[in-house]
């Protein structure tokens, strides 16, 4: 995707200061990197915020979660491919 054709900007983690640093530090030690999915959604620092504990019981094993980390990887690999998404 070009420059042009982004409706959003996502913020560079090597650029990002304050709350947005302390946000992708955050993600980062929960999925080894930032996704572009955070590098958006950091345009609003505290909607990101609260969405790491939501998107981590949704991802990982434990904290209120009666799915295994296995299971919800498999959904994520199925729903990625029925939708033609590289994974």
């Amino acid at each position: 995707m070009s420059n042009e054709d982004k409706r959003i900007d996502m913020i560079d983690p090597a650029e990002a200061t304050g709350r947005v640093a302390t946000l992708f530090d955050g993600v980062t030690a929960m999925l080894g990197r930032v996704p572009n999915s955070y590098r958006v959604m950091a345009n609003s620092p505290l909607v990101a915020t609260m969405l790491v504990p939501f998107n981590g019981v949704l991802q990982r094993q434990g904290a209120g979660s009666l799915l295994s980390t296995r299971i919800k990887e498999m959904a994520v690999i199925k729903t990625s491919h029925l939708n033609g998404c590289k994974y």
